[in-house]
């Protein structure tokens, strides 16, 4: 696919935005790697198998492909432990700040596929908003790219999937939110544009996204990026 140019304004109309956590709000790419590094050498699998199937899916999904002999629920804690004490080169990524506070704390949520306790771990330490309910790997069956996460974001919300949107950054996150008939808006942080075809519109990051409140919801502003 060619390079990726501005095309011109659009605004979304919604009532619930829907986030994802990693590659979305905050950059925690290093940790990840580090994390699934290490725990791959434990092991003696091959991490760059590890390192292409691990993002953007729940991590006790990846486990049971890489290792279904070994009990998974050890492996992700040790896994978990691993992530949560490395927060090297975390950081929050642009535009997020401002865009969460602009919104209502009743109108969005995370939907990610980390445990709650690393989820709600990385948030506290980016020092971004924490929403009381989140939507994480243990409260649904199936994961990305499977459409159950952002359904059960949306119902978490209160509203249709229908009048939500999803900020995503992987091809199976895009997936996800498309299946649930949700509109979906992918960053091009951390994959590759031909992998996002799922999205409807594609953005660099969040800083050129706003929000604004009326009587009928929200709509968003943002300038799609066009081949």
């Amino acid at each position: 696919m060619g390079s990726q140019v501005a095309s011109s304004p659009v605004s979304v109309r919604c009532q619930g935005i829907l986030f994802d956590m990693d590659g979305i709000l905050i950059s925690s790419i290093g940790s990840v790697e580090r994390s699934w590094a290490t725990w791959a050498a434990m092991r003696g699998i091959d991490n760059e198998r590890t390192q292409q199937i691990a993002h953007g899916r729940r991590a006790v999904d990846t486990l049971a492909a890489l290792c279904p002999e070994l009990d998974v629920e050890t492996e992700l804690r040790i896994l978990e432990d691993l992530e949560i004490s490395d927060n090297d080169g975390l950081s929050v990524l642009p535009g997020v700040a401002a865009l969460l506070a602009a919104l209502p704390p009743d109108r969005w949520t995370v939907v990610t596929s980390a445990t709650e306790r690393l989820a709600r771990a990385r948030l506290i330490a980016s020092g971004i908003p924490t929403p009381e309910r989140l939507v994480t790997a243990g409260h649904v069956t199936h994961g990305k790219p499977h459409p159950e996460p952002f359904l059960a974001g949306a119902a978490l919300l209160g509203f249709a999937p229908q009048a939500c949107v999803v900020f995503e950054d992987s091809s199976s996150g895009a997936a996800a939110g498309r299946a649930a008939g949700c509109t979906v808006v992918a960053t091009t942080f951390s994959h590759p544009v031909e992998s996002l075809d799922a999205a409807h519109y594609l953005v660099t990051d969040l800083a050129g996204v706003s929000v604004r409140k009326d009587a009928e919801g929200l709509v968003l502003s943002l300038t799609p990026l066009t081949e």
